[in-house]
Parts: C-alpha cells; sequence; structure tokens
C-alpha cells in the first residue's frame, strides 16, 4: 500500500469515528437508568419505560409519518408537473419563472419563517397539521422542482415529438412517458425530503403548538425543556427518531446516488 492510499484510508477512519461517535453514545446511554448514567456504568430499561410514560412516542411518530407523506405527496405533484413544463413545454416567460424558482432555492429558513407564521395565523392554520405541511410543501418544492425540471431535460425531444405524432397529448405523455422514466429522480426527491421534513424541529415547533400533533422532534424538544430531564430517555427518544431516517436512507442509498447524478448532470 502506498503512502497515499494509508492516508486516505486514515482519514476516513478518523472521519467515520467522528461521525459515529455521537450515535454510539446515544445508544449506549439509551440503555440505562439516570443514575448509571451519573455513574458511567450498568445499564439498563429504565430510560425507555420513562420515555414512555412521559410522552406519546408512538403518536408523535404517526403525527411525524402524516406530516411527512402529506408534504412530500404535495411537493412531487406540484414538481414533476412543473418540471415537465419547464423542460419540454417552452411556454412564454419559463426562463423567468424557472429563474425565479432557483432564487427561491437561496431563500434562508429563518429569514421567512415569521411572515410565514404571520400569513398562516391570519388563516387560522396555526397549531395544526396543515400549516407545518404547507411550509414544509413551500419550502421543498423549489429544489425538488429545479430536480425534476432537469432530469426532464436528458429525455429525448424526438421521444416527446413520436408520442405527440402517435396522438398522445401532453397529459398524457407525462403520465405515461414522463413519470415512469423519472423514477430515480421522484426516489431522490422523496429520500431527500422525509429526511429533511423528519430531522426538522424549527417548523414544527411553530405550527405544531396542540400537544396531540406534535411530531417527535417537537416532542423531544418539549421532553428536554422540562424541569427535569432524564437524559437516558431523551437518548431512547432520540435514537427512535433518527432510526427512520437512517433505514430510508440505507434502503434507498443506491437510487438516491443514481438520481442526483443523472438529475444534475443533464
Amino acid at each position: 500500500m502506498n503512502v497515499r492510499r494509508v492516508s486516505l484510508f486514515t482519514a476516513m477512519a478518523v472521519l467515520a469515528v467522528v461521525m459515529l461517535y455521537p450515535f454510539w453514545f446515544m445508544l449506549d446511554n439509551a440503555f440505562r437508568s439516570a443514575t448509571q448514567f451519573e455513574q458511567g456504568g450498568g445499564h439498563s430499561l429504565e430510560g425507555w419505560r420513562t420515555l414512555f410514560d412521559t410522552i406519546p412516542i408512538l403518536r408523535q411518530l404517526a403525527n411525524s409519518l402524516l406530516v411527512c407523506a402529506v408534504s412530500i405527496a404535495i411537493i412531487l405533484v406540484i414538481s414533476t408537473t412543473a418540471g415537465f413544463a419547464f423542460a419540454k413545454l417552452g411556454f412564454r416567460g419559463s426562463t423567468v419563472a424557472l429563474t425565479a424558482v432557483i432564487a427561491a432555492m437561496m431563500v434562508p429558513l429563518q429569514s421567512i419563517i415569521l411572515p410565514e407564521y404571520v400569513n398562516l395565523s391570519g388563516l387560522h392554520l396555526v397549531g395544526n397539521y396543515t400549516g407545518a405541511i404547507l411550509v414544509y410543501a413551500a419550502l421543498g418544492t423549489p429544489f425538488a422542482t429545479f430536480l425534476m425540471t432537469t432530469y426532464f431535460r436528458g429525455l429525448p425531444d424526438e421521444l416527446i415529438e413520436a408520442a405527440v405524432v402517435d396522438g398522445f397529448g401532453y397529459i398524457r405523455i407525462f403520465q405515461r412517458i414522463a413519470l415512469p422514466l423519472a423514477k430515480p429522480a421522484i426516489v431522490t426527491v422523496i429520500v431527500l425530503q422525509f429526511i429533511q421534513i423528519w430531522c426538522d424541529l424549527l417548523v414544527g415547533l411553530l405550527f405544531l403548538q396542540d400537544p396531540s400533533q406534535r411530531t417527535i422532534t417537537v416532542g423531544l424538544a418539549a421532553l428536554a425543556a422540562g424541569r427535569t430531564t432524564s437524559i437516558p430517555a431523551l437518548m431512547a427518544g432520540s435514537l427512535v427518531s433518527s432510526v427512520p431516517a437512517i433505514v430510508v436512507y440505507l434502503t434507498f442509498q443506491r437510487r438516491l446516488i443514481s438520481g442526483l447524478t443523472l438529475g444534475m448532470g443533464k
């Protein structure tokens, strides 16, 4: 092995340790009681019992899944149709509209969250699923539209023209040809948006104020803000919260990389 390969392996090993140590810390301390955590030894299920006795963890997981599913569905409907229109229809003003969509990707969440809160509060959409879902959909749509546009541009124009000659309208072309060919990009959008929405705290904290509608991240934040916080219970909740995102990423890892590569490279 040459020096370059050894150096690269060493750097990757150090990086892996740095990245995985927090997960190990969380896993190790999730199976301890508060006393064992303070003493730094021993394991038990006390932290898990405290977690399930303190917050409705299963309900909050279901809330997170509901918010993710509906938000991603809205993002997909808008981004796939808009991306196909930008890429293949060539309507007047499409370049300006696409530029505006790309510009929306550059706006930081913190600069628009308060105006969003005021506007949705005026519509009585604060404190329930609807407000959070609309905000998540609005935040995720620009990137998803840009990705779908670049992907649909990679479809041969001859394929679309042949379908038109065969009597297909653009709606049927979109449904029967474009969408099936865009599965890698669609999977990429689903995975990235799922991880983003599932792990988000700020939007959920502002728009999901009803305790019965809290997502798992908001529930853990409320647990950590209590007068007395059980660190093992908090670690157990964090472990439960992180597992779905990890599973989704590992399951669709290859398709995610393929979708990003094909989409951005065309």
